[in-house]
């Protein structure tokens, strides 16, 4: 869902012979001719802090409208990232500047290893695993790294699979990999839970982050204890800066969409709704903005085909496990301004990049289904016919392509059963078509 992708600054090197440290100890000096005599050149290294130069590297979790500070070339030389002068160097600068570190290098390395992975159009694979853990075993988050350097290293390392762990891996790269994700979101969670609230807390760095932590658990991270304080932790930001005036404190599309999906996967990793108040408040502060954003008049404030799947995926997942759809007026409202898009914009869009693809009518049947399962009335809401209407094309298309692979469109068949057994029985009227011994079709679980 997060494809988009900008990157910061970051000098690469075809090999480890001819790396310089940032720090400027080596190469300071060099000789040189001028007219008939020898000079001596010296090249003073720039401050190492230095905040004109500051980045904020964009994700594929929140990206579209933020604009890259500086370019990044990918590099496909995966053992050039990982040389043992760079991660020497990285542990100096550390243990040099001590807590006034501001996190800066540590972070345009991630970047690095994400943009590699991009470049890859893969994430890392064991080989490459086992060659990096070992490395990052003194790779850590001091209390001096700022929001953005803990927001990018976290979802890069995230992106790139280097926190996921691989079933061939062994004990201690297991080990080295929960401590580097521990050190991290200890950092995230003080910096959270600061009073005052630091003001450089933003609405990407929330997003990244939300997205980062439930990446990792849907890929098999155990909900720990720290997981779980981390996310109670950014669950209030996400409340607060939903519900700010100010205009830089807004979430853009994409956010919008990865932050409603980000919780609609923690709970369906087991999150419960009902316990956690914060959630819930969170995604009501959320709502608003989907309303908004798609009933605004701005083309660039409208979702794309994957952001209006994920948010109707996820609003039908949050009533599917607890959020009552009568208590949370929002909710219809948010769902009513999506069902246009759904129709107009994208299942009878011109444009290529506007169509759903098999995965996306699948979850968007499936969203319906089961927002008519709990309480959205079909007869009353018009807008849903005229999706329904026209995203049913699109399967007979999908299914009659010799190009798609069978079990994507197999995926959508129990999905449209489904919305077949809502249009046709109201409330308990199933039981009289059971006594009547009415043949159901052997696809509808009764």
């Amino acid at each position: 869902m997060d494809r988009d992708t900008a990157g910061i600054g970051w000098k690469y090197t075809t090999s480890g012979n001819d790396y310089k440290p940032p720090d400027g100890h080596t190469n300071a000096s060099r000789s040189g001719r001028y007219r008939h005599d020898t000079v001596r050149q010296v090249n003073t290294p720039p401050p190492y802090i230095s905040r004109c130069n500051e980045f904020y590297h964009t994700s594929d979790a929140c990206s579209s409208h933020y604009p890259p500070r500086h370019s990044v070339k990918p590099v496909y030389d995966f053992n050039a990232l990982i040389t043992h002068e760079k991660m020497s160097c990285l542990v100096r600068i550390s243990a040099r500047y001590g807590d006034r570190y501001d996190g800066r290098k540590h972070s345009q390395f991630a970047s690095s290893i994400k943009q590699y992975t991009l470049g890859s159009k893969r994430p890392l694979n064991h080989s490459e695993q086992s060659q990096l853990i070992p490395l990052l075993h003194d790779f850590k988050a001091t209390p001096g790294w700022t929001w953005r350097s803990l927001t990018t290293t976290l979802h890069s390392f995230t992106s790139a699979g280097v926190l996921t762990p691989h079933k061939y891996m062994d004990e201690l790269g297991k080990e080295t990999q929960a401590a580097l994700l521990s050190t991290l979101l200890d950092a995230v969670i003080i910096q959270c839970n600061q009073k005052p609230e630091v003001r450089t807390i933003d609405t990407q760095g929330i997003a990244n982050l939300l997205w980062s932590v439930t990446k990792l658990v849907n890929n098999g991270l155990e909900k720990t204890a720290k997981v779980k304080e981390a996310v109670a932790a950014l669950l209030p930001h996400v409340k607060t800066k939903a519900e700010s005036k100010d205009e830089k404190d807004y979430f853009n599309t994409q956010g919008i969409a990865n932050l409603l999906w980000s919780v609609a996967k923690l709970v369906d990793n087991g999150l419960e709704l009902e316990k956690t108040l914060k959630l819930k408040e969170a995604v009501a502060a959320l709502l608003p903005h989907v309303q908004t954003k798609a009933e605004s008049k701005d083309e660039k404030d409208h979702f794309n085909a994957q952001g209006i799947t994920n948010l109707l995926w996820s609003v039908a997942k949050l009533v599917d496990n607890g959020l009552e759809m009568e208590k949370t007026p929002k909710l219809k409202e948010a769902v009513a301004a999506l069902l246009p898009h759904v129709k107009t914009k994208k299942a009878e869009a011109k444009e290529e990049k506007d169509h759903f693809i098999p995965q996306h009518i699948a979850n968007l049947l499936w969203a319906v289904a089961k927002l008519v399962e709990n309480g959205l009335k079909l007869e009353k809401t018009p807008k849903l016919k005229e999706a329904l209407a026209a995203l049913l094309p699109h399967v007979k298309t999908k299914a009659e392509s010799k190009k798609r692979k069978t079990a994507s469109l197999l995926s959508i068949l129990p999905t449209c059963c489904g919305l077949w057994r809502n249009w046709w029985t109201t409330d308990w009227s199933w039981r009289r078509h059971r006594s009547s011994k009415r043949p159901w079709p052997r696809c509808c679980p009764m």
